[in-house]
């Protein structure tokens, strides 16, 4: 199938991208500065690269883009610099999921596309309970109040799970939430979870961005996998 995937430049993205293409699909990424790229991918013939900011596309350049992908992928995020979080845009991944999933309504194809966002375990999922203590929760709100990032993340996943939402005839979704990102060379064990098991603020887990990269494109690939997780936000843990 073919996959689009945004934020392909950033550390889980590029990983993304390469299990895409380990799976033999055709893969499209949006990059605002291709030099940045492995050469491989280059000369990918099963990757077509873009040179855009996917957020000044016009609203029928986004179309056409998504017109023959079967799936979209995003790993989209912000620069941990002081520009990267307090500059604009501060709705990146909230904006850009909107304006993908506008633009897969607009084609009318006749099976859904599948989206996968990479979300954060910091983030709750409102369909479900998934209490957690009152420290953690005015942590929660100091971030909300000082880190645009952290609502960026929770509006991105909020819209596909109340916007979006439910047995949509265009769209169907997963929020992956990794917890703590660390770098590894090789995919390992990994567990995938309904609910975080363990405080994202107090008592984080660590997964690997190879692994999150493994599970997302698993998602894709796997139509038993994509069955068991669709509208949901499942949250993933090296073993």
């Amino acid at each position: 199938m073919t996959v689009l995937v945004v934020g392909a430049s950033g550390a889980t993205g590029s990983q993304l991208v390469t299990q895409l293409l380990l799976q033999q699909h055709s893969v499209k990424v949006v990059v605002r500065s291709p030099d940045k790229l492995p050469e491989s991918w280059k000369k990918n013939d099963s990757l077509q690269i873009i040179t855009a900011s996917i957020l000044a596309l016009t609203d029928d350049e986004m179309q056409n883009l998504v017109s023959d992908c079967h799936a979209v992928a995003s790993c989209l995020g912000h620069n941990l610099t002081l520009k990267g979080m307090y500059g604009q845009p501060r709705k990146l991944v909230t904006d850009a999921t909107k304006r993908i999933c506008n633009a897969v309504k607009a084609n009318r194809l006749h099976t859904p596309t599948k989206f996968v966002l990479m979300n954060t375990t910091g983030n709750r999922n409102r369909d479900i309970h998934e209490p957690i203590s009152f420290a953690q929760k005015c942590v929660i709100g100091l971030l909300r109040l000082l880190l645009p990032p952290h609502v960026d993340n929770e509006k991105a996943a909020d819209y596909l799970r109340a916007q979006i939402g439910q047995n949509n005839s265009a769209i169907e979704w997963v929020a992956v939430r990794p917890d703590e990102l660390i770098n590894e060379d090789q995919v390992s064990e990994y567990e995938i979870f309904t609910s975080p098991t363990r405080s994202a603020i107090f008592n984080a887990g660590k997964v690997s961005r190879i692994n999150v990269a493994h599970f997302m494109a698993s998602l894709i690939n796997d139509t038993n996998l994509w069955s068991k997780w669709k509208e949901q936000m499942p949250v993933i843990y090296s073993s």
